[in-house]
């Protein structure tokens, strides 16, 4: 039946099996929707959790300094690995960071986009009415005609719905609130990872070691660590000075099966500031405010005093040194250097027992924290302590390869072990050493962190904003006249129990307990339905 001068198109060439070539362009845009879909979103979520798990776990340089000595001392063969994955500054690590900023830049992608449609949404009027409103959730009917619809509009107006007429139907929707709240659970998560991020660079955190009796001033050559973010300046350090009175520490002494228990701690400062001195104190838990700065009692032990004399009875050390604390009955180690005033250079390593006993295998050991019969057991080394050869030292560790043991140990002497008030020779005929006072020490850090205000307003609003969108429904309603009668039925947006409870309510203010009814074919549908009769959308 074609024309004589028909002529049929040529075959299209056959396609590879690759689609088309994509441009810089094309896998920009490509990357971008990756990025910003809200799974990438939540998997960078839980990747940002998992990387955080090692900042608990790993001793960090910012907050426990001392026990990032500890363990790459106890673990040589994994410093390479603490450094390569910047174990001790987890926080501040190129890994860490690059996780922080794609998931701000992923959540930026995904609310701007809902943020337009949700506008977009809002200033919509509420979707037609379906022509059959029986095979929708609720249906029911009640005595009414068309005169009833200013009514009925009227009465979804108060129940918080927005309505529109079609002809002779009302058309409700509510629940636009759910989405808001969702919204600004994101926009407040973006908030949180903006104002901790920023603001953290301009916050700082230190912490000093003071002994009972000492003190301290807020600069930043008093402090023994000192952590601040990028933007910090140095000039913005508030000016006081806290010194500290008096250290309490109450143990349990009544539980059989807990003696020597810590039961609370106090810090009785006294803190100088514009010039007027005051009486403060720091519990755990209860920091204490100076200015923009909050002051925590982290930890706490023993600085004996200890005093070296030379051969010809000159004191060439006196001072009360820190001992850091081992174990829960505060069995402490300590180290004290002395590289000038005796005729070698001096080291001495040893152990503080706050009330001292012995094992069966004659070692000393401490068998309560509190002062009740302090005991001092020390090595003894000569030689070079290593502090000329321009390499920073920890004062808490004594390098030994290069020093000879004189005393303890495989030297052939008994280490010296000292009760309060002894005094003892140094082998050799170095000097003497006594053990003169012991006082407790506290380690106070300093924090400064302009974010608190700003993050608590931000996770309250994190709370309401989830509270809304879990539980405010989403729903419609539709109100229609037909046959001298009103038909009412409902649509959920998700999961909405209370919504024939709805259909209900509204049949009630019309005027009637309604007569449900169920369409044709319903019965076979709910055999399959296993939401139940009418939950179809």
């Amino acid at each position: 039946m074609r024309p004589d001068d028909h002529v049929d198109a040529p075959a299209p060439a056959p396609r590879s099996g690759s689609g088309p070539k994509l441009g810089p362009l094309g896998w920009f845009r490509f990357f971008w929707r990756q990025l910003t879909s809200m799974r990438t979103a939540i998997v960078l979520l839980l990747l940002l959790a998992v990387g955080a798990i090692p900042g608990s776990l790993v001793p960090q340089r910012s907050s426990d300094p001392n026990g990032v000595l500890q363990v790459r001392a106890e673990n040589p063969d994994l410093v390479w690995l603490y450094d390569a994955l910047s174990l001790h500054e987890v926080y501040s690590s190129p890994w860490f960071s690059a996780i922080y900023i794609l998931l701000f830049t992923s959540l930026v992608g995904c609310v701007i986009p809902r943020l337009a449609h949700h506008w977009k949404a809002m200033r919509a009027k509420p979707p037609r009415t379906p022509a059959r409103l029986s095979r929708l959730v609720g249906f029911q009917t009640v005595p009414g005609d068309a005169s009833d619809l200013d009514r009925a509009e009227r009465s979804l107006r108060k129940l918080g719905y927005r309505t529109a007429r079609y002809g002779d139907s009302v058309s409700a929707e509510r629940g636009y609130l759910r989405e808001t709240g969702n919204l600004l659970f994101h926009i407040a998560l973006l908030a949180m990872i903006l104002v901790v991020g920023l603001g953290s660079g301009f916050g700082y955190s230190g912490q000093r070691l003071i002994v009972e009796g000492r003190s301290f001033a807020n600069t930043l050559s008093s402090y023994d660590t000192f952590d601040s973010g990028q933007w910090f300046d140095g000039a913005s350090l508030p000016a006081f000075s806290v010194q500290l009175d008096d250290l309490e520490v109450v143990y349990e002494t009544e539980n059989p099966n807990a003696i020597g228990a810590p039961l609370d701690f106090t810090a009785h400062l006294s803190v100088t500031e514009d010039g007027a001195a005051r009486g403060e104190q720091i519990k755990v838990n209860e920091p204490l405010a100076i200015d923009n700065a909050d002051l925590y009692l982290i930890s706490n032990g023993y600085a004996p005093r200890i005093s070296v004399r030379d051969a010809e009875g000159t004191v060439v050390y006196d001072e009360y040194t820190p001992f850091l604390a081992q174990d829960d009955l505060m069995t402490s180690l300590g180290v004290m250097k002395l590289p000038g005033g005796l005729d070698e250079q001096l080291g001495l390593r040893g152990f503080f027992y706050p009330t001292a006993g012995q094992l069966d295998t004659g070692a000393f050991t401490s068998v309560y924290p509190d002062l009740a019969y302090p005991l001092l057991s020390l090595q003894a080394f000569t030689g070079d302590l290593g502090l000329d050869a321009g390499v920073p030292r920890s004062v808490y560790a004594l390098e030994t390869d290069e020093m000879t043991q004189i005393a303890g140990g495989d030297s052939g002497t008994d280490a010296l072990t000292l009760e309060l008030g002894q005094t003892a020779e140094i082998p050799g005929g170095l000097g003497t050493i006594t053990f003169e006072d012991v006082r407790r020490y506290g380690v106070i850090e300093v924090h400064v962190d302009y974010t608190q205000i700003a993050v608590f307003w931000i996770a309250m609003t994190i709370v309401v904003s989830l509270l809304g969108s879990l539980l405010i429904p989403r729903r419609r309603l539709w109100v229609k006249a037909a046959g001298g009668r009103l038909e009412l039925a409902g649509l959920a947006r998700g999961e909405d129990p209370a919504l024939e409870r709805a259909v209900d309510e509204l049949a009630k203010r019309l005027g009637g307990d309604g007569e449900r009814r169920a369409s044709e074919g319903d019965a076979a549908a709910d055999a399959v339905n296993p939401v139940g009769p009418g939950r179809r959308e």
